[in-house]
This record gives structure tokens, sequence and C-alpha cells, in this order.
């Protein structure tokens, strides 16, 4: 009988040791991971502080900047002889002219260079009549020489007294030449000393192409351009002792009775001033009128010389008075509100800056008005800080109207940082929505 042996125990093995080559396999994929470890935490670290310490990008505006506007010429009724220009007061230049630089006699007006070289020696305080004139036989030998010389007067009374401005009045209303040289006596002792100071005074107020010789306008040597003119009636209506004057349809004064103005204009079609003019072989007109423009209104100053006759020269000033005025019209060139310039930000901030008021211009004719508008280009900004400004310019006027914003402009915050990386690389943010 066979016995059947058990299979002999199998022989215990020992752990193989790791090869030095499995040791350094391993140290180099740990070193690995904890340079991608340390990276990560590095580079995290970086982004981060780069992120929150990036520098807010410039914001842009996008500008509404307003057409220009403009209004069709407005068509002059023009006189059609002569020499003629028309002015107003705070516009530079003149609205229409002819002939404007050509010297013509300007007769009587040079009684208005009279009473204003008069007034700036013995100025009038307003509302009083200034210092008082004695009249004797001296006056009354010049009103007849005046005469003589078929030159206008107005009468004087020996042994009277007349205040300046009664004195002025008989003057400048019925264009008394005998007043202008018993001002000018009174004033600075002579015609002469007169002549002196009034050739300065020309000088010192630029009317360069205006000459007198003598009181009253009654020399042809008297000459004067319209354009200067013009500018010698707007520093007329400056003095109010003058303009009251020259405004005047009649005066009482005790020593002379009603003294009527020569100016038959005055009271119609605005006109309120200033002086006729007449030669031997013309008429002339220096006026002021007063034409409504919306709620305001604005004074014309022009001149009509070397009319036929006072009948034709106020024709032609009529017509230029009623074709010029409509000419002038308001104009809104910007409303308070108006958004002009708009901002807006990756992060969703949006601000828009606005018109602090509103501008309204008068002009004449076809006078552009222009809106120029200048914003600041913004980082960060609160609501209501001042960021540019809106310039109005019509003809000579210029109104500066400022621009606050309306909103604001701020930091995103760390999240928003954070979250959108690369974000604010660039340095300019220029795709901001126009205003409105």
């Amino acid at each position: 009988m066979s016995r059947t042996l058990d299979p002999a125990p199998p022989t215990p093995t020992r752990p193989t040791k790791p090869s030095a080559a499995v040791y350094r396999r391993r140290r180099i994929v740990a070193v690995a991971v904890l340079a991608v470890l340390l990276g990560l935490f590095v580079g995290g670290g970086i982004y981060t502080s780069s992120a929150l310490g990036a520098p807010i990008p410039v914001a842009e505006p996008a500008i509404d900047d307003p057409a220009p506007v403009a209004a069709e010429a407005q068509a002059v009724d023009q006189p059609g002889f002569g020499t003629w220009a028309v002015g107003a007061v705070g516009f530079d230049g003149l609205m229409a002219a002819g002939g404007e630089d050509s010297p013509m006699p300007m007769a009587s007006i040079a009684k208005v260079i009279t009473a204003l070289v008069v007034l700036e020696e013995h100025p009038i305080p307003d509302g009083e009549g200034g210092p008082q004139i004695a009249y004797t036989d001296a006056d009354i030998d010049i009103y007849w020489d005046m005469i003589a010389q078929n030159g206008s007067v107005a009468p004087v009374v020996a042994g009277s007294e007349l205040s300046l401005k009664e004195s002025l009045e008989a003057m400048m209303l019925p264009s008394g030449n005998n007043y202008s040289i018993s001002l000018a006596n009174w004033a600075f002792g002579s015609v002469d000393a007169y002549l002196e100071r009034a050739t300065a005074w020309l000088a010192e107020h630029g009317l360069t192409e205006t000459r007198v010789v003598d009181t009253s306008g009654l020399s042809l040597d008297d000459v004067s351009t319209a354009a200067d003119l013009v500018r010698l009636g707007e520093i007329a209506l400056e003095d109010p002792t003058l303009a009251e004057i020259v405004a005047t349809q009649s005066v009482d004064i005790p020593e002379l009775g009603t003294i009527e103005n020569s100016n038959r204009l005055l009271g119609t079609h605005g006109i309120d001033g200033i002086k006729t003019g007449t030669t031997d072989d013309a008429a002339n007109l220096l006026f002021s009128a007063d034409v409504a423009v919306g709620e305001a209104s604005v004074t014309l100053v022009g001149v009509v010389l070397g009319g036929d006759t006072h009948a034709i020269v106020r024709q032609a000033v009529a017509g230029l008075v009623d074709s010029i005025g409509p000419g002038f019209h308001e104009v809104v060139a910007l409303e308070a509100g108006r958004p002009l310039a708009a901002y807006a930000t990756p992060w969703g901030d949006t601000a828009e800056a606005r018109a602090t008021e509103g501008a309204t211009v008068v002009v004449w004719s076809d006078t552009p008005v222009d809106v120029a508008v200048q914003a600041d280009e913004l980082r960060l900004v609160a609501d209501g800080d001042e960021v540019g400004v809106a310039t109005v310019t019509a003809g000579s006027q210029v109104i500066e109207i400022p621009l606050v914003v309306d909103g604001a402009l701020e930091d995103p915050g760390a999240w928003w940082r954070l979250s959108n990386p690369g974000a604010l690389d660039e340095g300019v943010i220029a795709d901001a929505p126009h205003p409105g």
C-alpha cells in the first residue's frame, strides 16, 4: 500500500528592498508635486496681489456735441443813398452798413460830442440838474451871431440862470448852436480850449475818423464816418443824463418856455434818440431804437447821412429799424440738465455729465450758435463732481456752463477684480454709450 505524500510547504519569501532608482523616482515625483503646489500658491498670491492692486483704467467720455444752429440771413431795407450804418448795444461790429468808412459832414450831430465832453468835465449826479450857469449879454451876442449865420438857435435870456441839464436840453432838443458855444465857454473858458479837449476825447475813445472844428457842427469840416457815429451813439447812451435828454419829446424851462425835440421820429418805430443834423445840402439822423426780442430787448444805434430832406431820412431810418429788428431772435443753446457726455465701466458703473444750467442767447440774422463740449477723462468720480464745461459761442458772446456728473464711477471691489482676470490690464475704457 502506497502512501501519498503531502506536498512540501512553500518556502517563505523575504520582501524585496526597493532599488536606489525607485527611491530617486519617488523623490522626483514628490519634489515635482511640491513644486506645483508651491507654484500654485505663489502664483495665486502674485495674481491676487496683482488683481487687487491693479489701477483703475481711464474712462473716456462719449461726447454729445450739439450741432451749430443758424437762422436764415435777414433781409435789410437799405436806404439807397448817402452813407449809413446800424449797430446794436452789446453786439460787436455792425448789423448792416453802406459806405460806413466814408467821411461825411455830420452837422449838428457834433453837439453829441460837445455834450459828452462837457459832461465828462462836469458830471451830473443821477436825478439832479447839475450846477447853475448864469447867462449874460455875451450869450445874447452869441445868439444873434448864430442867427446871422443861419444856424439853429434856442432862446436865451440875459440875467437868467439855468442848470447844466437845462442848458444841455436847450442845446440838444432844438439843436441850439448858441448853447453849444455858451456851454463850451462856461466849461473850458473858450471854444479853442474846448476843441483841444474834444480832439483828445475823440482819440481816447477810438473815434479816429471824426473831426470837430466848432462846437455845433455848423462847419462842413465837422466830419465823421457812419461807423464812428454808431460808436458815438453807443457812448452817448451810456451817460444817463444825456440818454434821458435825447429821449425827451419836449421840456418846459421856466426862463425859456417849451422846448421841442427836432427829432420827429421820436416815439415811433421804437426810436428814443439821438440827434438830427442839417447842412445846406443834406439831412442826417443819429438814432437809437429799442426792439423787443422774446422777453428781452435790443437797443439799435444807427445813423443815416446825406439824405436830400429830413422826410427822406426819416423814411430810411424807419425802414432800417423795421427790417433789422426782426432779425434778432433768441436761441436756446442748452437746456439745464441736458446730458452732454457719458461714461461706462466694464463692471457696470455708468454716469452722465450734464449741464448745470441752461443758456439762451440773442443773436442777429444768421449768426451761428455753437456749443463745444469738453469733458474730462475719469477714473473714480463721485456723483455731483464737476467734470467739464460746455462753451456756448454766438458771435462775440461766450458763455461757459459747468458740467457735473450724474452717477458715480467706483472701484469694482475685490471679488470683481479676482473673478475677471486681466480685465483691468487695459489703460483706457472707451466703450461708453452716448448720453441721452
